[in-house]
């Protein structure tokens, strides 16, 4: 990956609410391609533009895992993009914008929601990868959480410590929204939403052991999800998230902005809902004040019904048909032993995209 493009890529979380001459939120991690090479170059904490105090205290202390929490960031774009790929947002990124997104999560939508929410679970889920794998001197398996052997099995290997990087994702990702408005209280919300989502997801993972794989015995441990598993359940959330509504009350250090569901009929949201409070722009047209690029030449599902489908995603406007030829291994045969030979076969498709 280029180095400008790991920076931005690092800038992400969030747009609408920058600060320090317009960088984002967790343009912390700008400098990400040091991270990789600490031991060459040492990352200066303090050189990192828009970091805040408790920002930087956390850098400094917490070094070692800061690569991870970059990695983490990432993770949570490439699930936003395979989760939004058949939708009219489809979680494009910018490549020469500090503002990652430019300002489609400027304002208080589902978007900003599900952003937030897919990023700091990504942060703790890297983080708590990391430390199981070995690779930070400062944290490593989790042994709180074991409890009794159940029948037919007993611990071992290393259980995943998810609490470490939710505390990580938290004290990170949480340190700028300190402020008494309603975006604060709705980027914390969608923040512990993904965390959450991280801890009600850990499992026992087993092996088994014994004469030929016979599973006499199976030693377990506690596991995260794949965390594509985390992206499908925040989508789920996405799609029933609730909407709110601003409230001002007067306190003892002024105005104070709080939120409350708009519809009292429906089910108060949880602390594993998503919650906004603006409308999502329609994305069919290019709109550079609330960044969306258009749906023009998307490619599009000609059978579908749904969002992905060329009448939907299309809005309307019709569909384009072109044949596309590809280059495929077809008519594979399996050699005893070991390797399968293929030929290569030309197949022509049907590539539908929007007018």
């Amino acid at each position: 990956m280029e180095p400008h493009l790991l920076g931005l890529l690092l800038g992400l979380l969030l747009g609408g609410t920058r600060v320090l001459a317009g960088y984002p939120i967790w343009w912390s991690l700008a400098l990400g391609q040091q991270y990789t090479s600490l031991g060459s170059q040492p990352l200066l904490c303090g050189s990192i533009p828009g970091l805040v105090p408790k920002q930087l205290r956390f850098c400094r202390n917490y070094i070692e895992i800061m690569p991870s929490v970059a990695e983490g960031v990432k993770l949570g774009i490439q699930e936003c993009q395979h989760q939004f790929r058949g939708r009219r947002w489809n979680c494009t990124t910018i490549d020469d914008s500090l503002a990652i997104f430019g300002p489609v999560l400027d304002k208080a939508t589902r978007e900003s929601a599900f952003v937030h929410a897919i990023a700091s679970a990504g942060v703790a889920f890297a983080v708590t990868r990391s430390c199981a794998e070995g690779t930070s001197t400062i944290c490593g398996c989790d042994s709180h959480h074991k409890g009794p052997p159940g029948e037919g099995w007993k611990w071992g290997g290393c259980s995943e410590d998810a609490d470490f990087g939710v505390l990580v994702s938290r004290e990170f990702a949480d340190a700028r929204e300190n402020r008494p408005d309603a975006r604060s209280a709705m980027n914390k919300h969608n923040n512990e939403a993904g965390r959450t989502t991280i801890l009600d997801h850990m499992h026992l993972k087993c092996k088994c052991h014994g004469l030929s794989g016979s599973c006499e015995v199976k030693t377990c441990w506690w596991a995260q999800p794949d965390f594509r598993a985390i992206g499908d359940f925040l989508k789920d959330k996405y799609d029933s998230a609730s909407e709110m509504v601003v409230e001002k009350h007067r306190e003892s250090r002024g105005w104070v902005e709080t939120l409350r569901a708009k519809y009292a009929l429906f089910k108060p949201p949880t602390e594993r809902d998503l919650v906004y409070y603006e409308n999502s722009p329609n994305f069919c047209e290019p709109n550079p004040e609330t960044g969306s690029f258009g749906t023009r030449d998307r490619t599009c599902n000609v059978t579908s019904h749904g969002i992905d489908g060329c009448d939907l995603l299309c809005c309307g406007r019709g569909h384009n048909t072109r044949t596309e030829k590809r280059k495929e291994k077809c008519h594979c045969i399996f050699h005893w032993c070991c390797y399968v030979s293929c030929q290569e076969c030309v197949r022509i498709y049907d590539v539908h995209t929007c007018k």
